[in-house]
């Protein structure tokens, strides 16, 4: 979910969010806690957990780590019922407040209903205008809560229905949990850009996650991934499978296997540390070193790839950087200042393995720079002799719109900047990245749709679907021929509902 901006300002547009639920589980409200835990790389400035008891829905949710929300018990003790639904939030730019924490609850005359965001919905400034102008009252600066106020004004007959309604006005990258008095939905946007499972518990309850390792936590079983365009009910009598239109792609963004995603979490098949490894093999023959002495992964998320890439290239894989796991992930803090700091707080080297040693040094990402930059004066500091940079992902070029916290185009580095000032910039003795195929082959998904199922639009400026009220911030990328978008697929309902009951 993301903060609305003015149609001319796109610093901080997107953010990754983390979602778990659950239905007919006793003490659900405990499992989605632990859930969630699973899922707190996802985002680390708010949480919240809405609870369903006998068809009322109870609320709590707080800013801060999922352990400072709910550091005390009664907390969760206090959200009784067998279903949940929970939230971890990232915040960018805008405001930062209680009201822009998920779960979000409303309270209409004749029902309630609890919804969960994450994604980046392209059209919210335009929906948001047409609902205020029409009489809607919002009570966030998020884009998640349109898709309220376009339930409450359906008027088709059942819930499904009019969450379907109100799902095809939508476009951009959006997966939804909501639970409602009788039942837990999740939905997908037609392109499925943002990772979602479902696993069942061994008593037999449907649980869903935006990433498998959430299942892994809570002892659930792998079931299958939601498919694109799927909305999917899951209630007393076990789980319906529809479609809310049958116009789809899958296009899942790279970088929930270059950087989001945990390694122990498989997206549509495909192992996110196994992926990672074969990206740095793949580095290692696109971008080798001569005369290295050690490979040297950037902690955590770089680990993968820097095991990969060394094998390849047969040079030991060396610990020459420790992480302090109490400190945030720099990429998702929400400024400059804060992301500088956490870099010198979280990150040390050990100069009994990096003195006098020509290093290959293996990260996912260059977004800013700044990081980098830190992470070599901090090498060279303790003696390296030299430090060859290797990305295990292509060049960041263009932004993202769909859900990834990119910012804007001004801000990426590759964007401005020859890959010769880029490497002067940061001080590296060299600097290289994976190919945009290298990372497509690394990836290797398998899927029944058209395409490679991959968004690199950061990479390569091929956007899967229009941006829509974001349209401006990239004209004169379009204009200039680095910049192009598929066709939107047309929403439609189906004929007939395709009704899959359980699995």
């Amino acid at each position: 979910m993301t903060e609305l901006q003015t149609a001319t300002d796109f610093r901080g547009l997107n953010e990754e969010c983390g979602l778990f639920g659950v239905w007919g589980l006793p003490e659900a409200a405990q499992t989605t806690f632990y859930g969630m835990h699973a899922l707190q790389h996802r985002g680390q400035e708010g949480a919240g957990i809405v609870s369903n008891d006998n068809g009322r829905l109870w609320q709590h949710r707080g800013l801060g780590l999922l352990s400072d929300v709910f550091r005390n018990p009664e907390k969760i003790a206090s959200l009784k019922g067998n279903s949940a639904i929970g939230h971890v939030r990232y915040a960018t730019a805008g405001t930062h407040g209680i009201e822009n924490i998920q779960p979000y609850l409303v309270h209409f005359n004749d029902y309630q209903i609890a919804l969960a965001h994450n994604g980046n919905i392209t059209n919210a400034l335009t929906l948001r205008k047409q609902l205020e102008d029409t009489g809607s009252i919002f009570q966030s600066s998020s884009d998640s809560e349109i898709l309220l106020h376009l339930i409450r004004r359906s008027h088709q007959n059942s819930m499904k229905e009019k969450i379907a309604e109100s799902l095809r006005q939508l476009h951009g990258g959006f997966a939804f949990l909501l639970l409602t008095p009788d039942a837990l939905f999740a939905a997908l946007d037609p392109h499925g850009f943002r990772p979602f499972c479902i696993g069942k518990l061994p008593g037999g309850q449907y649980v869903v996650a935006s990433e498998t390792a959430a299942l892994n936590m809570t002892d659930a079983e792998f079931v299958r991934d939601v498919q694109p365009g799927e909305l999917i009910a899951i209630n007393d009598q076990g789980m319906q499978i529809d479609h809310y239109t049958d116009n789809v792609t899958l296009n899942i963004d790279a970088m929930e296997y270059i950087y989001f995603a945990r390694p122990d979490s498989t997206i549509y098949g495909v192992n996110v540390h196994i992926a990672r490894k074969h990206m740095g093999r793949c580095l290692a023959r696109e971008q080798p070193v001569s005369g290295a002495d050690i490979v040297v992964g950037v902690p955590n998320s770089s680990l993968s790839a820097a095991q990969g890439y060394a094998e390849e290239a047969g040079l030991p894989n060396e610990m020459g950087l420790v992480k302090n796991q109490y400190i945030a992930r720099t990429f998702i803090q929400p400024n400059q200042d804060k992301r500088e700091r956490a870099v010198r707080m979280k990150l040390s080297a050990i100069k009994e393995v990096v003195n006098g040693k020509s290093i290959v040094l293996v990260d996912d990402s260059i977004v800013r720079g700044t990081t980098s930059m830190y992470i070599i004066r901090m090498l060279k500091d303790a003696g390296a002799k030299e430090v060859h940079v290797r990305i295990a992902s292509p060049a960041f070029k263009y932004p993202s719109f769909y859900g990834v916290d990119m910012q804007t185009t001004n801000e990426l580095m590759a964007a401005n900047h020859s890959l010769e000032e880029m490497t002067e910039m940061i001080q590296a003795d060299s600097l290289a990245f994976l190919s945009v195929q290298g990372l497509v082959d690394s990836i290797n998904l398998k899927t029944p749709y058209n395409g490679n199922g991959l968004t690199t639009a950061y990479f390569d400026g091929h956007y899967p679907s229009p941006i829509y009220d974001y349209q401006s911030s990239l004209q004169d990328k379009v204009d200039a021929g680095l910049v192009n978008f598929d066709p939107e697929p047309i929403a439609v309902m189906p004929e007939i509902f395709s009704v899959r009951k359980g699995i």
